[in-house]
C-alpha cells in the first residue's frame, strides 16, 4: 500500500508538475526578478503568448492579398482568372519542399526559431517550449484565431487601403495596386519583429533557467514514410481534398457574389471573409468540445458533409449567401480541431514531425495545383461548373473519412476516443510498464 501511494504521488507530482510554485530566477546580482521579467512566471509567459500570437498574423494577412483584392488585380494587371489563380499557386509550390526541411533549418542552421512557411513548424515549437499540459490546447487555439483574425482584416479592409491609395498617387492602376500591397506588406515586418523579440526572449529563458537547447523533432526522415501506416495515409487524402474546396474557393468568391448575388464589392469582400470571423472565436470553442467528447472520426464527418451542403447551396440556389458562407466556417473550424490532432493518434512519436511535415507538403501541392486548375474553369465553364467541381472534391474527402470510420473501427476505435479515454489508457500502460 505505501509503495502504492509513493507512486501515485510521483504520478501526481509529475501531471502537476506546471501548477507547482517555482523558485524566482535571479540575475547576475543574485536579486530575484520581477514577475514580468521571470520566464518561470506566468505573466512573463502570457507576455511570450501576446508575441507568439502576433508571430502569424503579418503572414495570413498577406496571403490573402489577392482574394481582398480580386477585382483590383485583374483589373489593373488585365489578367484572366486562371494566371489570376497562379498567385496562389506559386505561394504553394516552394512550399511542397520546405515543409519536409523546416525544421531542420530553424533548429540544426540557424540555431534559433524563426520561420518562413515553416511558421506553422516554429510556433509550434514555442508553444511547446513555454506551455505545458492543459495551457498547451489553449495556446494552440489561441494562435489560430489570431491567424483567422489576420485574414479577416485583410478581407475587409484592403478594399478600403486601395481606394485611399488611388486618391493620393492617381487613378487606379498597376502603382495604386502596388502602394496597397507595399503597405499591407508592412504587418509582415510587424511578424518578423514579433519573431526576433521570440527568439532573444527564448534565449534568455533558457540561459536564465538553465535549460538545453529543446529538440523540436521537426527533421524530416524520407525513410520513415514507409512505415506510416493505413489510417495515416486516409487522413492525407481527407486532408487535401478538403482544402483544396476551401482556400481556392475563398481566394475566387469575391467575384462570384458580385455577378451572381449582385452584391457590391465591399458586401463581397465582407461575406467571403465571414468563414475566417468564424473561425478565429470558433476554433478553441470546438476544439475543448472535440477534447471532451472525443469521436474525431464522427466530428470530421459531420464537417465535410456540412461543408457539402454549403458548396451545394451556393451552386444550385440562390439562396442568401450569408447562410452557406455562415454554414462553411462553423465547418471549417470543426474540421481543423478534428482532424490534425488525428496524425498523432496513429504514429509514434519519433515519426510526429515526418507526418505533419508530408502532410502539410501534399497539402500545397495539392493547393497549386487545383488553384490553377480551378482559375481555368472558371474561365472557360463558369462558376456553376467551378462549384459541382468543389463539391466532387469535397464528395472525395467524404468517401476517405466514410473508409476512416470502418478502418479504424476493426483497429479498436482508437480516433474515437475522448480525451480522459486516452489519459487512462495513457496511465494504465505507464503504470505495466513501472
Amino acid at each position: 500500500m505505501a509503495d502504492y501511494e509513493e507512486e501515485q504521488n510521483l504520478l501526481g507530482a509529475e501531471e502537476d508538475e506546471d501548477s507547482l510554485p517555482v523558485r524566482p530566477a535571479s540575475d547576475q546580482t543574485g536579486r530575484p526578478l520581477l514577475a514580468i521579467c521571470d520566464p518561470a512566471h506566468l505573466l512573463h509567459r502570457i507576455v511570450v503568448l501576446v508575441f507568439m500570437c502576433f508571430l502569424g498574423f503579418g503572414s495570413y494577412f498577406c496571403y490573402d492579398n489577392p482574394a481582398a483584392l480580386q477585382t483590383q488585380v485583374l483589373q489593373d494587371l488585365s489578367l484572366n482568372t486562371a494566371r489570376f489563380m497562379q498567385l496562389y499557386a506559386w505561394y504553394s509550390w516552394p512550399n511542397v519542399i520546405l515543409c519536409f526541411f523546416g525544421g531542420f533549418l530553424i533548429d540544426r542552421v540557424f540555431g534559433i526559431r524563426i520561420g518562413g512557411e515553416s511558421l506553422a513548424v516554429a510556433q509550434n515549437t514555442y508553444a511547446v517550449n513555454w506551455f505545458k499540459g492543459k495551457e498547451l490546447n489553449l495556446v494552440f487555439g489561441l494562435q489560430l484565431s489570431m491567424a483567422r483574425l489576420g485574414s479577416t482584416v485583410n478581407m475587409n479592409i484592403m478594399g478600403w487601403v486601395y481606394s485611399k491609395v488611388a486618391l493620393l498617387v492617381g487613378p487606379p492602376g498597376y502603382r495604386t495596386l502596388g502602394v496597397s500591397l507595399m503597405i499591407a506588406a508592412v504587418t509582415c515586418i510587424f511578424s518578423l519583429i514579433c519573431a526576433l523579440v521570440l527568439a532573444f526572449l527564448d534565449k534568455r529563458a533558457e540561459k536564465i533557467l538553465q535549460k538545453e537547447q529543446g529538440k523540436t523533432g521537426e527533421v524530416i526522415k524520407l525513410t520513415d514514410v514507409k512505415d506510416f501506416p493505413f489510417p495515416l495515409w486516409i487522413i492525407f487524402i481527407i486532408c487535401v481534398s478538403y482544402y483544396v474546396a476551401i482556400f481556392p474557393f475563398i481566394g475566387l468568391g469575391q467575384m462570384l457574389f458580385i455577378e451572381k448575388f449582385n452584391f457590391s464589392p465591399a458586401e463581397a469582400r465582407a461575406v467571403n471573409s465571414i468563414v475566417y470571423i468564424i473561425s478565429a472565436p470558433a476554433s478553441p470553442i470546438l476544439g475543448f468540445m472535440v477534447d471532451k467528447t472525443g469521436k474525431n472520426v464522427i466530428w470530421v464527418i459531420c464537417a465535410v458533409c456540412t461543408t457539402l451542403a454549403s458548396h451545394m447551396m451556393l451552386a444550385f440556389t440562390f439562396w442568401n449567401p450569408w447562410i452557406a458562407m455562415s454554414l462553411l466556417g462553423v465547418s471549417y473550424s470543426l474540421l481543423a480541431c478534428a482532424l490534425w490532432p488525428m496524425v498523432a493518434f496513429v504514429v509514434p512519436e519519433h515519426q510526429l514531425g515526418t507526418a505533419y511535415g508530408f502532410m502539410q507538403s501534399i497539402q500545397n501541392l495539392g493547393l497549386a495545383l487545383i488553384a490553377m486548375a480551378a482559375g481555368a474553369i472558371l474561365d472557360n465553364k463558369g462558376y456553376l461548373v467551378l462549384q459541382v467541381f468543389f463539391c466532387i472534391c469535397i464528395c472525395i474527402a467524404l468517401m476517405a473519412v466514410v473508409m476512416l470510420y470502418f478502418v479504424d473501427y476493426l483497429r479498436g476505435g482508437d480516433l474515437n476516443r475522448s480525451a480522459a479515454a486516452r489519459a487512462k489508457l495513457q496511465k494504465e500502460a505507464t503504470s505495466d510498464a513501472e
